[in-house]
């Protein structure tokens, strides 16, 4: 099947990351946008979210994978991540695929063709107290072993100012060079792991590769959103602020990327949530190009 390129306006193509910038990316493994949504498209992702929360669904996921994060008002006032929110909103899917947004990953991941490959919406309310609020140190890369690239990346979208003070994501600069410690089980999902492993993990990683730790917090104004290489340690504080830090951590994936087996030390196969739901190949493995829930945003 071919794919359609996709068009730039001239003032979209102003936007995109200059040559320099996307060896900076290469270096330091993020990267700070322009302004990509207007201040409509960002209050529209705002006016999409509260439907979802107030219940409306376009449609549901078809089975709940096995590691599904899925916020439900019966948890409370914790950290909300909901899975998936790319499938279940037509409004939020709209504007997640706004060409500019697949051809800065594409640009800053050096592909032709970038996908969706997960994505979710994130609530941080505003509770400094609240131990869901902190996300520990973790490199994306990690969890998604049954990928064949690694110039996977992912986008930090805020729905507003976002601030230190907001517990805004955090890199940690340079770290998606490191080599990975040796016998390390980096599979499970870092909601399903200690923090201090966490913390630990990562300061022993900057030891083993003779490397300091700097962090790096992104402060994004609206409208701009910060992306980061798959295999960069980032993180997030508590939100000390007044109002709750809402976002969507969108996962792209460029067009090589494809399914491969993955068994842990013990002879446990992996099995990441897309692997339930996408379409199989021919030869029966989960098709990580399947249109309905990893679609095309870009190609050149």
């Amino acid at each position: 099947m071919t794919t359609t390129p996709f068009r730039l306006t001239e003032a979209e193509l102003e936007l995109l990351p200059t040559e320099a910038e996307v060896e900076e990316y290469a270096e330091r493994g993020w990267y700070l946008t322009r302004k990509l949504f207007s201040d409509e498209e960002v209050d529209a992702l705002i006016a999409a979210a509260d439907d979802f929360y107030a219940g409306h669904k376009d449609r549901s996921l078809p089975m709940r994978p096995p590691n599904l994060v899925y916020w439900e008002p019966s948890h409370g006032d914790v950290q909300r991540h909901n899975d998936y929110i790319h499938y279940e909103s037509d409004a939020v899917a709209r504007l997640l695929r706004k060409p500019v947004i697949g051809a800065t990953a594409a640009r800053l991941a050096q592909a032709a063709q970038i996908r969706v490959f997960q994505s979710t919406l994130i609530y941080k309310p505003p509770n400094p107290g609240e131990v869901t609020n902190l996300v520990p140190w973790h490199a994306d890369r990690h969890y998604w072993q049954t990928c064949s690239s690694d110039r996977m990346l992912t986008a930090f979208i805020p729905f507003h100012d976002c601030t230190v003070q907001m517990g805004t994501i955090t890199m940690i600069d340079g770290s998606h060079l490191w080599k990975e410690i040796p016998g390390d089980d980096s599979t499970r999902h870092f909601a399903q792991r200690d923090r201090n492993e966490l913390e630990d993990l990562l300061h022993k990683t900057a030891e083993f590769n003779n490397a300091e730790v700097t962090v790096i917090p992104m402060v994004i104004p609206k409208g701009h959103m910060s992306f980061h290489h798959c295999k960069i340690f980032h993180g997030s504080g508590h939100n000390q602020g007044t109002v709750p830090r809402r976002a969507i951590s969108f996962h792209l994936q460029d067009g090589d990327n494809q399914w491969r087996p993955y068994d842990k030390a013990d002879g446990t196969r992996v099995v990441y949530n897309n692997d339930v739901l996408v379409r199989r190949t021919a030869d029966g493995h989960p098709d990580y190009a399947d249109p309905d829930f990893c679609p095309v945003i870009w190609q050149s």
